[in-house]
Order: structure tokens, then sequence, then C-alpha cells
């Protein structure tokens, strides 16, 4: 997000140069040309074989690479739309220009709910990026069009030559107010995106419901003024945050009604914030003549924004603590706007509003998220935040089997682990990965545990997602165990706060970074680890990284397994079922696949889903397993075909929820 705020301000500073410094004709020209000379880059899309050697700096790495894949096209797209405007201003006076912005974010938010349910199922990416390229050159046409007609009349029409001739100096004041009004509105975005989207419930397509509500709102509020309503929008603002700060401060059970109720509670929040924010954006724009400008303080603030949730809060804070500071920061700049026009207060209950009520209602917010904050802070045993989110230790005590200590990390609402503390409990192989999920009875079931020499029962083994190691415990002095884990925090606190890899027999190896880049680099180097069992556990989220699940990762994935190798494929998931998307790569590799779903579950234990792909025999008559295909015909599943070019996520939602 915050790559594409940025290049939205680059794009409407480059319009303002234009709309500023240049003449009706060489605005034409210039962006012409530019427009034109950019089809050289097309189609976008990233470059073959590009992709970050690490991640030691995951948001440098990532802009980067939408630098490189989108970054002068969409560029010169951001500028095109206040670059318009400014054009509609000069050959129609007499009407507002404004109401565009409202029509370009209209067409923003039919792009945004079309993609993941419309396009992305029914086309690759090959085929996206022709087609959005070909879209590329139709607006380049009718660029040219509307160009021609603001320059012939400016050229006829003398008044309106130069626009920004007459244009009047905008005050400081305004610009300050304009950009802190879109970075509180973008703050609140990002903020409660991440809130309800990470530690709320992971459900698939739930990041695009705050990006509507905040695209609504830009909608409304400037697609008419009489749609903005000062003070009702601040009552309906007192009473989401009625709703919303007594519910921070509560314990949510995982159920779907409850998750409802706060997805809606954080929607409205969200919308009746945005409401006001750009309200007053709206309210205070200046006229026709200081547009561009306008707009680039508008897109400044929304960099402001993103730069302050995406790279200052991590460094700052340990939680989510921005989404508190744009709550308050709302409050506080409607307290402005109202000051800035106390002059033309008429009926008391307005100076009543202003000078006693608001700011009480400010400052009572304000202790109030304090003492959640430091609440949340007293029930952790420790937090860290990083790019890849906030992640958490916590310890609690149970009565079953005996009074001991538990500790769990969690990642969100996303549970990667637990450990008994009493060190008769502590090697268990806990939650998801008891002795009958599928890890277990690839781990213990594979041939060479009972080989008759006791030094050919070592086994290689390979783990995509290191969680607290719990499959450290299923080792033997024998084996290698080698884990990929892309959070380098994960790494810290599997070592400091839990003793499975302490426990483990295994000769242990750590290798940090995305997983299938580490594995290609491996096989780059002509270095085939030979995985006796290799387990994928990193499916559990919403945004579950379909790069390893296509079918070039399960090639590399053979690659690196042994012969006689298990894949063991743990796709537990409240919201998705991941089995059809492991058929296509069973076949293509000629291994048998197994749905291994453990209900038989000891007291250490949770119910889990996993999928076994392998060509042992041996393995599949001592863990006992059944044939996938029985499943397919009494469920009569769909098969999707995944690859690098292709993913439907969409398709993979359990609807029997």
């Amino acid at each position: 997000m915050m790559f594409f705020q940025m290049g939205l301000l680059l794009g409407y500073f480059y319009a303002h140069v234009l709309a500023t410094k240049l003449p009706p004709k060489r605005q034409v020209i210039l962006h012409l040309v530019l427009l034109t000379l950019s089809l050289v880059l097309m189609p976008i899309g990233v470059p073959k074989n590009w992709h970050p050697d690490t991640l030691s700096m995951p948001s440098v790495e990532i802009f980067c690479l939408l630098s490189v894949a989108v970054g002068i096209p969409f560029i010169l797209l951001s500028a095109s739309g206040p670059l318009l405007q400014h054009w509609f201003a000069s050959t129609q006076p007499n009407q507002s220009p404004f109401r565009l912005y409202a029509v370009s974010n209209l067409g923003s938010l039919i792009a945004l709910v079309s993609y993941p349910f419309l396009i992305e199922p029914m086309f690759t990416i090959k085929t996206q990026a022709f087609v959005w390229s070909g879209g590329y050159v139709v607006l380049l046409v009718f660029f040219a069009v509307c160009g021609r007609a603001f320059y012939k009349k400016n050229s006829v029409d003398a008044s309106t030559e130069f626009i920004v001739q007459n244009a009047s100096a905008v005050k400081t004041s305004d610009k300050i107010l304009w950009v802190a009004l879109a970075a509180c509105g973008s703050t609140l975005l990002l903020a409660i995106t991440n809130q309800i989207s990470q530690n709320i419930a992971v459900v698939p397509f739930l990041w695009i419901l705050p990006l509507t509500i905040y695209l609504i709102t830009f909608i409304i509020c400037f697609e008419r003024d009489a749609w903005y309503q000062r003070y009702i929008m601040l009552v309906l603002v007192l009473v989401s945050l009625g709703f919303l700060v007594p519910m921070m401060f509560e314990e949510f059970s995982d159920e779907w009604n409850s998750i409802v109720y706060q997805i809606c509670v954080y929607s409205f929040a969200l919308f009746t914030c945005c409401m006001v924010c750009h309200g007053e954006l709206a309210r205070s724009r200046s006229s026709v003549k200081n547009l561009t400008t306008f707009y680039l303080y508008v897109a400044l603030g929304g960099a402001v924004g993103g730069v302050f949730v995406t790279i200052v809060s991590p460094l700052l804070f340990s939680g989510y603590w921005e989404l508190h500071i744009g709550l308050v920061t709302t409050l506080l700049l409607v307290g402005l706007c109202m000051y800035r026009e106390q002059k033309n207060f008429r009926k008391p209950v307005q100076k009543y509003f202003f000078f006693t009520l608001w700011p009480i209602l400010t400052t009572a917010l304000m202790a109030a998220l304090m003492i959640q904050v430091g609440s949340i802070r007293e029930t952790s045993l420790y937090v860290n935040r990083s790019f890849f989110g906030v992640i958490f230790v916590e310890q609690w005590t149970t009565e079953a089997p005996m009074p001991m200590y538990v500790r769990g990390l969690s990642h969100g609402s996303i549970q990667h682990g637990v450990q008994y503390m009493n060190p008769t409990f502590d090697n268990l192989a806990t939650t998801y990965y008891g002795p009958y999920s599928g890890s277990g009875l690839a781990l213990r079931h594979h041939p060479k545990r009972s080989a008759s020499d006791v030094h050919d029962r070592g086994l290689t083994i390979g783990a995509v997602g290191m969680g607290v190691g719990t499959i450290s415990m299923y080792t033997n002095e024998q084996d290698q165990l080698r884990y990929y884990e892309i959070n380098p925090e994960v790494e810290n606190i599997a070592k400091k706060y839990f003793r499975y890899l302490a426990n483990g027999k295994a000769k242990t190896q750590i290798v940090l970074g995305d997983a299938r880049i580490s594995l290609e680099h491996e096989l780059d180097e002509n270095k085939s680890n030979k995985f006796d069992v290799l387990v994928l556990d990193a499916f559990s989220g919403d945004s579950i990284p379909v790069h390893l699940l296509t079918e070039e990762a399960f090639d590399i994935y053979n690659q690196h397994l042994a012969d006689d190798g298990i894949i063991a494929i743990h796709i537990s998931n409240r919201y998705l079922d991941l089995r059809p998307v492991m058929i296509a790569p069973a076949k293509k590799l000629g291994m048998q696949m197994y749905w291994v779903e453990n209900f038989n579950l000891q007291w250490f234990e949770l119910q889990s889903d996993w999928i076994i792909l392998t060509r042992n025999s041996d393995f599949v008559q001592a863990a006992k397993l059944q044939p996938y295909e029985s499943l397919v015909r009494k469920e009569d599943l769909p098969q999707f075909h995944w690859t690098d070019d292709y993913s439907n996520l969409f398709a993979v939602i359990d609807w029997k929820l």
C-alpha cells in the first residue's frame, strides 16, 4: 500500500508541475509523449527470475520490486487524474471538476471489488498484463482527445489561456490541514485493516472491506458537498467510538457471531472517522485555480499515513497502537476545523459542543486508550512487531492433567505453537503436531525408523515454517533437521521462550528467508537436500503464500526429496479448503495423495488437517493411510491447477462455515 501511496504522490507532483509551470500546449505534448514512451515497458509485470535474494529489509525489497514492475506507468496514470480535472476546469469553467475525483474513486472501487472475484479467477497473470496494457493504450488515445480539446479551448479563449496565472496563494495553515486530514484517514484505513484481518479473523479477502469503506467516503464527500453534514457525522463518530472503545477492552471468543460483531464495529468506526476526515477535506478545499495544489497535499497526507503505519510504527510500537493515535487525532482535527470556524458559531449549542463537550470527549478517549494499551501489555510475556506483523508470547496456567504453566506463540489470531513448561510434559508434540497428525505419522512411521541398524534410522528432515520448533520432538541423534523460516524474530522467540529446539536431538539448522527462494538457491548451487520428510506448514492464515503451493513450487520440493521421501502439508484453515489444490501436483509428480484428519485427540492436541504426498508404499502401510481417491469420489472435489501464472483463492473458500 505504501508503494502506491508514494507513487500517487509522485504522480500528483508531476501533474502539479505541468499544470502550474507549462502552458497548455506543452502540458498536452509532454504528457502524451511520456505516456507513449512508457509503452516500451508493456506488458507490465515482474521481470523473469527477478526476486529478492534475502528478506533482511522486506519493505525496501518489495518497494523496489514494484517499482521495476509497474512504477513508471503507475506514476503517469496517477498524474492523469488531477491533470484531467485541470483540463476539464479550463474547458468547462462553470462546472466543478471535483466530482471527477469522486468518479475516479468509484472506478478504483469497481476495480478493487472485481479483481479478486472476477478477473483473477478468469485470467492468468500473463493475460491480465496484456489486457491491462491494451487498456493503457486506449487511455492514451482518450487523453489525446481530451488534450486536443483542452489545447483548442485555450488557444481560442485568451481568458483561460493559462488558468493558473491568477491563482491565489494557498495559506500554509490550509496545506497543513489538508496533509493532516488525509494522513489521519490513511492511518485509520491501514490500522483497522491490520486489526480486523490479523487480530480478529484471518478471513480471505477481508482486507477489501476497509479499503472499500475508505473509497466510499471519498466518493460521498467529493461527489456533492451536501452529502457531508458535520454535526450529524460528529454524533455518529461518538456513537461508533461508544461501541469501539469498550469492545477493545473485551476478550472475545472465536465464535462467528463475535467475529462479525467486531468487524461491524471496526467498519462503522472507520466509516464515520473517514467521513469526518474526508468531509472536512472537501469543505476546506481551495478554488479550482489551486486544484493541483490541493491534490498534491492530499496525496502527501496519504503517503505520510502510509509511511507512519508501514515504516515508523513497527519501529516505535510493539502493537497496532497507530489505531489509537488515529482515533484521537480524528477528534483533535475536528476540533481544529471547528476552531477555524468559531466566528461563524451562531447557536449556543455549537459553542457548548466545541468549548466544553469536545475537549472532554477527546481527553476521555485518550485516557481510555492509554489504559487499554497498558492492559494488553500486562497479559503478554513478549510482544514484537515487524514487517511480518505482531507476534506475541503468552503464558497461562492449566489444571489438566496437573497445575502448570503453558506458553503459546501467536501471530494475530493464529496460534503457531504451544509448550507445557513442566519438565514432565515439555517434550510433547502439542497442538497440530500430535503423534497422529500428518507430521507425526511421517516422522514416526518412515521406514528408516524401523531399520535394524540404529545408525540407519536417521532422517533428513526439512520444515517450511518453524513456529516454536515443535516437530523437533520427533527427532533422534541420527537426524538432520533443516528449518526454513521467513521471520527472524520467530527464531529468537523459539530459542528464548520455548524448549523444543534445545530438547530436540537432531542436528538442526535454521535458514532465514523465503523458503522457496532459499530452496531454489540451494538447487542453483547443485545442492539437493534429499529430504526423507519435508513438512510444509505456512498456510493457516488468510493471506496464504500462494507461491509455495504452485506446481512450480512442488517441482522444487520434489528435487529436494529423496526417492522414497514424504511431503506432509499442514492445511488446517478455518476458511479455506486447500485439498483440491494438491491433486494436480501429486499427479504431475507421480505421487499418491492421502488426507490425514486427526480427530482422535489426546489432551495436548488440537484437531488438524494434513495432506501427505509420497511414493513410499512401506510408509503408507505402516501409517495405515487411506487413499485420497475415495475422498475425491465421495465429495466430488474439483481439481485446481495453481501455477506461478494462475491461482484462484476465491475458488478454495470453504462455504460450509
